[in-house]
């Protein structure tokens, strides 16, 4: 399988390690906003092309898929390009910044038939995969989930420090994580949600802290807390309360609720979201199904976020 890569900032470079692990996986392009980086990054990992033009790379023929970790604003209008040139297409997280951009991604999908995914990576690490697997055992049922997604990103930095071309978007990105988790884990949809945020940034314009409230109908309630202005640790933390069991996440990795480490190793092929992400991605197109994550399976927490979107009054 021939992929292309669209973005070859921090993320694109944990795509393009997962790739190298995937038997019969190529990379035949990498487009970044900047020629030199994609030149740059083409070298490192022995890409053919490198270039700054999508719809170049969407017009080759030995382009079979592409994967997107480009800026938040363009996801939506660039996948379906992807999927209109008869490329299948993952987006990384978000799959949009908007309710109706969602769904035009979705009747794009099925109006072309190819496979669509979206990088909510959050369902494909084993610490979730783990609790994933034994609720639906009926060894657990979650009660509560308390979430915590804190950075400090007072300036317009990516995850490795260099200048972004963009601004990050607590809501429509960060959110999208643990929306999006809560309804795959408890099995239902959200059926109410509150949402409030601090003061703008003066000059990024976003809000720089967020609180987030979710009840499924089962009564099952998620409280999330965002901040860009937190000083460390920095990450994202879930802790799952369950009827039989305390549960904490972090990334790949999965604690009891006394901070005794649960071994989930075994859970999956590797240890890595991403690679299991992008292994979901390449075996899904090769077995002609629907992969776990798609663009019709995430939409409901893009509902979501559409709804908290009409809520949310800004502080200036």
């Amino acid at each position: 399988m021939r992929i292309a890569l669209a973005g070859s900032g921090a993320f694109g470079i944990k795509h393009l390690d997962a790739l190298a692990e995937i038997d019969g996986v190529s990379v035949t392009s990498i487009v970044s906003r900047r020629q030199e980086q994609a030149e740059e990054v083409a070298r490192k990992y022995g890409v053919g092309q490198a270039t700054t033009d999508l719809g170049e790379v969407l017009a080759r023929g030995d382009v079979d898929a592409v994967i997107l970790s480009t800026p938040t604003q363009l996801h939506a209008a660039q996948a379906i390009a992807v999927m209109r040139a008869g490329k299948h297409v993952q987006v990384e997280i978000p799959l949009a910044d908007s309710w109706p951009d969602a769904l035009e991604v979705n009747r794009v999908q099925r109006e072309t038939g190819l496979t669509c995914m979206v990088g909510h990576t959050r369902r494909f690490n084993p610490s979730h995969q783990w609790i994933h697997r034994r609720i639906g055992a009926g060894e657990l049922s979650i009660q509560q989930m308390d979430v915590q997604t804190y950075f400090f990103r007072r300036t317009n930095l990516n995850a490795l420090g260099e200048p972004r071309s963009w601004t990050d978007n607590l809501l429509w990105h960060h959110s999208a994580h643990t929306v999006d988790l809560f309804q795959y884990q408890t099995g239902e949809d959200v059926e109410i949600a509150h949402a409030v945020q601090g003061p703008l940034h003066p000059e990024l314009g976003i809000p720089m802290d967020m609180s987030v409230q979710l009840r499924t109908p089962a009564g099952r309630i998620c409280t999330l807390s965002l901040s860009f202005n937190n000083d460390g640790p920095l990450g994202t933390f879930f802790r799952y309360i369950c009827d039989n069991g305390t549960y904490i996440a972090r990334y790949d990795d999965l604690l009891t609720g006394r901070e005794e480490p649960v071994d989930v190793s075994k859970v999956d092929v590797s240890t890595n979201g991403i690679e299991l992400q992008d292994r979901e991605f390449v075996a899904a197109i090769r077995e002609g199904r629907e992969p776990n994550s798609s663009v019709a399976s995430v939409l409901p927490c893009y509902r979501v976020l559409g709804e908290l979107e009409t809520e949310l009054t800004p502080e200036v």
